[in-house]
Formats: C-alpha cells, sequence, structure tokens
C-alpha cells in the first residue's frame, strides 16, 4: 500500500489568443495520443495579452493507466530519460516540458504545423487514495499515503530508469 502509482498523465499546449496555433496544438496532441483533446477557457481578463473571459487558450488531455504508462515512457525517451530535482514537488507530481513535439517517438514533422512544444504533468498517488475522491463519505488522506518528492525520484527510477540530477548553469 505504500507503493506509488501513476495515478494520470496531463500534456497541455498553451496557444494564446492565436486561434490557428490552438487548431495545431489539437492535431498535434490527437496525433501523438490518438485521443481527442479538449479546449481550455480563459476564466480572468488580461488586457496587455488580448484575454478574455470564455476565450480558448491552449488545449490539454488526461490519460491514465496503462495508455499512461505508455506515453510517458515515450515522452521520457524525448528526454534522454534525464529529470532534474525541480521536475518534481513536494506533493509527488513530476512536471517537465517537451520544446518540440517532432522529439518524441513515432511523431513525424509537419510542415503545415510548424515546431510545437507541449508541458506533461505526471501525477503519482499510492494505493487507497480514491478514498479522497468517492461520492460516498470521502476522506481526508493520511500524510502515510501522501506521496512525498523522495518517493516520486525513486518510483521514477525504479519503473523507467530516470536519472536525476542536478543541471549544470
Amino acid at each position: 500500500m505504500q507503493e506509488p502509482r501513476i495515478a494520470k498523465l496531463t500534456l497541455n499546449v498553451g496557444a494564446g489568443t492565436d486561434a490557428t496555433r490552438l487548431e495545431k496544438s489539437i492535431v498535434v496532441l490527437k496525433e501523438l495520443t490518438g485521443v481527442d483533446p479538449v479546449k481550455t477557457i480563459s476564466n480572468k481578463r488580461i488586457p496587455n495579452w488580448g484575454v478574455r473571459p470564455g476565450l480558448p487558450v491552449g488545449c490539454m488531455l488526461t490519460l491514465r493507466r496503462q495508455p499512461a504508462r505508455v506515453m510517458l515512457k515515450r515522452l521520457l525517451k524525448a528526454k534522454d530519460f534525464k529529470l532534474a530535482p525541480r521536475h518534481f514537488d513536494e506533493q509527488g507530481n513530476v512536471s517537465f516540458g517537451i520544446t518540440e513535439y517532432i522529439d518524441i517517438e513515432g511523431a513525424r514533422y509537419d510542415p503545415k504545423i510548424g515546431m510545437l512544444g507541449l508541458q506533461v504533468c505526471v501525477t503519482l498517488e499510492k494505493p487507497g487514495h480514491h478514498v479522497k475522491r468517492r461520492r460516498a463519505r470521502p476522506v481526508p488522506v493520511g500524510k502515510a499515503q501522501r506521496v512525498t518528492k523522495e518517493e516520486s525520484m525513486g518510483f521514477m527510477k525504479r519503473e523507467f530508469s530516470v536519472s536525476v540530477a542536478e543541471e549544470s548553469a
């Protein structure tokens, strides 16, 4: 019950107010995963950026179980199985960016799309964590069932042979 596991893998592309970039990012995520992404909608008004509430500003998708594990291997291969300690947070999540989608195994360059990057967020949890989200009688998760930074680093090293080392400046 103390062994972390992948709860979900989230892929996110921010497009800003550029509608053509948004459509291109939807095509890229669909091509990479085979899953239709959803558009993310802005909640705030930022006049300097031309953003207003209700405007689509990006797209994202979530993978769970085996598809998440397979996709994570492909994404880590694009990073050469190297992550920095700054990619891990205190709640056991792992976040990193892919600067160009063509670095991902199986992705082909499309001149109509050009170069796009994406953000990857892996959420880790321990078995029994669902008591926090269940409909009937949800209960807060105890400290022993929370994933720490060290446990998430150890999980990534064991499961995916990721090397975690400080980056040189």
